[in-house]
């Protein structure tokens, strides 16, 4: 078993500033901050406060073309994440419980609605590297964003190293991390087809509606001129393209009924400032060996490769009869009355990303009980955060924090 490392989860004062203790991690393709709940303001405006300060986002209103120079985070939505975790004791195993906030370069809104598949591979090693976890090296992670619970499984040698993996999109062998989502099926909207079809005729295109793991919007590239095989730069430069498509998300994620963290019904203008909710991704016909291609939408921008929840929610959608996805994808395997594992490959800029599907076909039914996906993680680094603009309520409350902690 791999000793912990130290890690720094108290915060400090030094130099007249409050210095907030951070971990600086890449899981999959995404990076960002795993930070412990425990030291976090009670608050929600103040916690929101701090992952501003510490992301280098506006602390309020909005500021175009922001380089994050303040802080940590690196522009893109994929670089933007924060995890705030804890570590609970349930049945004698102690698992992880986690809260996503994604920020955005250019404005101080957080979004707390959904999960991150990528940097979910994160969490294990820093409850490992932090003494939270010991003993064991697969936890369940139990998400508040979403209430859906994954397994991670990471493997030790008996030397104490960890087993490393390739992943597309990233350079090199890392930590492996396998993750299991447990009745992935209507993650946000309680139902796999949130429209009650399998494909819808949006604004002269077809869609399908799907939601497991995560909600999104799949539509044929061919309905926009396009084959799924492009550049991130072709897509992102095609002005005309990504006003049609942005139509056809929002009108489409508009009969799907989400609901925002409040419970509350999203409307128009919710669903366009959303940087999360619903995924969206155009796919095509595959050309190296997956069993289909695409390319995929944050939803406000194209995705350098493709996140692991809209892998797993469009590998789901290749198995179920009547969508967009089940038309497109070529050589899909045969759901069996009984469940057995299904893998589909999909094709995406940075090479195949592999998921397994747990399902089975009852009176033309699909049911999934367990989709999986590997990933790779690293440490990019830990320490300390310095918190220089802090309002006077955020220094308050990081003092009541810090006196408390010396008890």
């Amino acid at each position: 078993m791999a000793k912990p490392s130290p890690a720094p989860l108290a915060l400090r004062y030094a130099a007249g500033q409050f210095e907030f203790p951070v971990h600086h991690m890449r899981g999959g393709t995404s990076t960002g901050l795993v930070l412990w709940e425990g030291l976090m303001p009670a608050s929600q405006l103040l916690r929101e406060e701090l992952l501003r300060h510490l992301m280098g986002v506006p602390l309020t209103g909005e500021l175009h073309g922001n380089r994050q120079i303040t802080g940590l985070g690196r522009g893109t939505a994929t670089s933007n994440k924060v995890f705030l975790a804890r570590v609970e004791e349930v049945n004698g195993q102690r698992r992880i419980v986690s809260t996503l906030a994604q920020l955005a370069a250019g404005h101080g809104r957080i979004d707390w609605s959904v999960n991150c598949g990528n940097m979910s591979s994160s969490l294990l090693l820093w409850a490992l590297d932090a003494g939270m976890i010991t003993g064991q090296v697969e936890a369940d992670i139990a998400n508040t964003n979403t209430g859906v619970v994954t397994t991670a499984r990471m493997q030790v040698s008996p030397h104490g190293h960890y087993a490393v993996a390739e992943i597309p999109g990233v350079d090199g062998a890392y930590p492996r991390v396998d993750l299991f989502l447990h009745d992935p099926m209507g993650s946000k909207t309680g139902r796999m087809l949130p429209t009650g079809r399998a494909s819808d005729e949006v604004a002269g295109c077809t869609v399908s509606c799907v939601d497991v793991a995560v909600p999104m919007v799949i539509a044929n590239a061919v309905d926009f001129g396009k084959t799924a095989h492009e550049s991130t730069a072709e897509l992102e430069g095609d002005a005309e393209f990504i006003r049609q498509f942005r139509h056809v998300w929002i009108e489409a994620a508009l009969r799907m009924g989400l609901r925002n963290k409040d419970g509350v019904i999203m409307g128009r203008e919710d669903i366009a400032l959303s940087e999360t909710l619903p995924k969206a991704c155009i796919i095509g016909r595959p050309k190296n060996g997956g069993h289909l291609a695409v390319r995929y939408f944050t939803p406000q921008t194209v995705h350098a490769s493709m996140a692991v929840s809209g892998g797993c929610c469009l590998a789901a959608a290749a198995l179920i009869p009547g969508t967009v996805a089940n038309h497109i994808a070529q050589g899909v395997p045969t759901v069996l009355p009984q469940f057995s594992d299904l893998g589909i490959g999909i094709e995406n800029p940075a090479g195949i990303l592999e998921t397994v599907m747990d399902a089975r076909m009852t009176n033309d039914l699909l049911e999934i009980r367990r989709a999986a996906y590997r990933r790779n993680t690293q440490i990019l680094l830990r320490g300390y955060t310095p918190i220089y603009r802090a309002s006077d309520a955020l220094l308050e409350a990081l003092d009541t924090i810090y006196v408390s902690q010396k008890k």
